[in-house]
């Protein structure tokens, strides 16, 4: 797999830190339930509840809409959480914010179950490609709209292992 690195694993573990603190800060003495979207959103997810302070629940949703490199623009949730959300704060734990339609569709599953509060951190946040009006509470890099790939974001299910993120080669 080629790959021209992007992003330092130095400078994404400076700012996952940055975002636990920030979390941390804003739930202080509250728990809160990370739901972690798989399968991508792992390797971020298990950094950032090292390293925040304050009490956290883990959880998973799965959602596709990709096909190779491309969003078929359908959103199918194929996994959902057994910990009941309503009455609780939610942070929605994503890779990348991208076109949007995955976060989208699944904050507002999260909506549904009436939780005390909803939110959206991710690691990478793509506007350039945004399809639909939402936005990132909590974000960690913005990035040119290239494929990339490392720090369990893959190319059809190669590359997540990668320290670093990189831009897929040929693929800009």
């Amino acid at each position: 797999m080629n790959v021209t690195p992007l992003i330092s694993a130095e400078t994404i573990q400076r700012r996952v830190a940055e975002l636990a603190d920030a979390l941390s800060r804003r739930y202080a003495d509250r728990e809160v339930v990370l739901l972690v979207v798989l399968k991508g959103a792992f390797v971020f997810a298990a950094d950032l509840m090292r390293r925040m302070t304050i009490p956290v629940v883990v959880d998973f949703v799965r959602a596709r809409s990709y096909a190779g490199m491309e969003s078929n623009g359908v959103v199918a949730l194929t996994f959902t959480p057994d910990t009941p959300l309503e009455g609780r704060d939610v942070v929605i734990v994503e890779d990348i914010l991208d076109t949007g339609r995955t976060s989208y569709a699944i904050r507002e599953w999260v909506r549904a179950k009436q939780p005390a509060s909803v939110a959206l951190c991710v690691l990478l946040d793509k506007p350039a490609r945004r399809h639909v009006e939402i936005e990132a509470d909590f974000a960690g890099l913005v990035i040119d709209d290239r494929f990339v790939v490392g720090y369990g974001l893959d190319y059809e299910q190669q590359g997540r292992q990668f320290p670093d993120i990189g831009v897929l080669g040929g693929m800009e």
